[in-house]
């Protein structure tokens, strides 16, 4: 029914903990960043941002043609009404879930993909750079281990607001000490012992060995392809 287009990465993770989860019938196509596949023009069609993940839906709830989507966020909130999981359809409880769906989306994930990058990635040691999301992605921590200190998940039952965020909180790569934040340590390890969390991580590591490794770096090809791209990639 799904067509997945996916890499081993936190957004690409959380569309397979969401397949694993609720058990809607899914084909997945590798898309190696590393190698460039995200810039085939066929992949463009159904992801003109060239970033993956991306879906075709062959059975959309409108009965026509297959509807495609990118950016994870958009994807999760729509297979979640499809589906009727991981979504309340309570109107208030609805919406406190999507509003910290979004705030993944414009905020852990954008922060700590910048703190990555700068750690990890940059051709230099740029310390202002290091710092300013360093501290960020240390007080985005603070903000979900708030909100964590009085319920189990994030809206309160399990959803795609947990989904969104688990697999950003990668404290090994991005500067963190867990045992600060003691009920997003909880949280964490709670969602990492779910049978579909494991059977999602483990599909990437089939796809992807080297994913493995939360410490793992690109190699200098990698990096060329993944960061040295302007406008002349749009056509």
């Amino acid at each position: 029914m799904i067509d997945l287009y996916y890499w081993t990465t936190p957004n690409g993770h959380k569309i397979t903990i969401f397949m694993e989860e609720t058990g809607l019938p899914y084909t997945l196509h590798p898309i190696n960043i590393g190698k460039g596949d995200q810039f085939q023009p066929e992949f463009l069609r159904i992801s003109p941002n060239n970033k993956i993940p991306a879906i075709v839906d062959r059975e959309p709830r409108d009965g026509g043609a297959p509807l495609s989507l990118f950016e994870s966020g958009a994807i999760l909130h729509y297979l979640a009404e499809k589906t009727g999981q991981l979504l309340s359809t309570d109107f208030r409880r609805c919406w406190e879930t999507l509003q910290w769906v979004h705030w993944q989306m414009g905020n852990l994930g954008p922060m700590a993909g910048q703190n990555h990058h700068f750690v990890h990635y940059a051709p230099e040691e740029l310390p202002y750079a290091i710092d300013r999301y360093v501290k960020e992605t240390n007080r985005l921590y603070a903000v979900l281990n708030k909100r964590l200190c009085d319920r189990e998940y994030i809206a309160g039952e399990y959803s795609i607001a947990d989904i969104a965020a688990y697999p950003w909180v990668i404290p090994q790569r991005q500067r963190q000490n867990i045992d600060d934040f003691p009920h997003l340590k909880r949280w964490k390890e709670t969602i990492a012992a779910r049978p579909a969390v494991k059977r999602a991580y483990e599909i990437a590591k089939r796809i992807n060995p080297s994913s493995a490794s939360p410490t793992r770096n690109f190699t200098e090809k990698e990096k060329k392809v993944l960061f040295g791209q302007t406008a002349a990639v749009v056509k």
